[in-house]
């Protein structure tokens, strides 16, 4: 499949700070694809870039075809870049913010009014029309956020942390209006700061201190994961925690709801964990060997020592 969105060796310094150094990848039509990494790590800077509202001081990028570096302004009508905290107004209703960007993307108002329709009963919007978007939660902010960047029908989104802050029902939403977008052919870019969003997105790109380490599929990357992963559930993890951490061949030891996630060299080293647990009178259910999330390998890949284990 051709891709919408290349990048080539994209750089940006901020005085001595190298935020991104020479990232390339390439984004395929119809494809989520997720920026994952810490604070720092470079993805703020890698979309503004993208969306021609930063320069690079090295590299290319195009969009549908599109040079965003010579020419940002032909961008406009093609593609849509939400940041972190969207410009709504919220002295404005939710109706006033979607007709104020369409008028801005000189959308028709028979187009603007059929969008806003569909977009609003999509997020579930449709009752807060006439609300100020200063009353609205946080959640619905961000999915009048969505719609309005939606309204000009773009075919490439840049989305920056778009559910940070968010509660989980209307993350849930946001994510079923992605998926919805998709299935209409619209390319989504999003970083995101939940690894268990990262789960949904077609392929990742998992950076670290400005470098991209890894852009593969969720899949692609477990396959990457060394050794094995053994889950231990307990009403003690810290305890737990303790207790596996100093183990020969256990690499890390991360806390995951009731109970820990062990990464081990070898999976045959499920009866030493468990005998070392039971030696300490500690409280657990039988160890198991599970597939590991895009935390575990968010760690495994990028947590301390990996880049040197690699």
């Amino acid at each position: 499949m051709d891709a919408v969105v290349r990048a080539s060796g994209l750089a940006k310094r901020f005085g001595g700070v190298v935020a991104v150094d020479g990232i390339g990848f390439e984004v395929s039509h119809g494809e989520i694809f997720g920026l994952v990494g810490p604070d720092g790590a470079g993805k703020t800077t890698l979309l503004r870039m993208l969306a021609g509202v930063m320069a690079p001081d090295a590299g290319a990028a195009s969009i549908d075809g599109i040079d965003v570096v010579a020419a940002p302004e032909r961008l406009r009508e093609r593609i849509s870049y939400m940041p972190q905290r969207f410009g709504l107004y919220e002295d404005l209703t939710v109706d006033e913010n979607i007709r104020f960007y369409a008028e801005l993307f000189e959308v028709p108002p028979a187009q603007r009014r059929e969008r806003a329709a569909r977009l609003l009963a999509a997020s579930a919007m449709e009752p807060f029309r006439r609300r100020l978007a200063g009353q609205l939660s946080g959640g619905m902010k961000q999915k009048l956020g969505l719609t309005c960047a939606l309204v000009h029908a773009p075919r490439v989104v840049l989305l920056d942390e778009p559910t940070t802050g968010v509660d989980p029902l209307s993350r849930r939403e946001f994510w079923r209006i992605l998926y919805a977008l998709r299935s209409e052919g619209v390319t989504l870019l999003i970083s995101t700061a939940y690894l268990d969003e990262a789960e949904r997105c077609d392929r990742l790109a998992l950076l670290q201190d400005g470098h991209l380490r890894f852009c593969e599929s969720p899949a692609e990357l477990r396959a990457r994961m060394p050794g094995a992963l053994v889950e231990v559930a307990s009403t003690s993890p810290r305890e737990v925690r303790a207790a596996l951490a100093p183990l020969a061949g256990v690499r890390s030891v991360l806390l995951v709801g009731d109970g820990v996630h062990v990464h081990v060299d070898n999976a045959a080293r499920v009866p030493q964990l468990e005998a070392a647990l039971s030696e300490r009178a500690i409280a657990f259910d039988a160890a198991r060997v599970v597939m590991p999330t895009i935390e575990d390998l968010f760690v495994a890949l990028l947590g301390p020592g990996a880049q040197a284990a690699a």
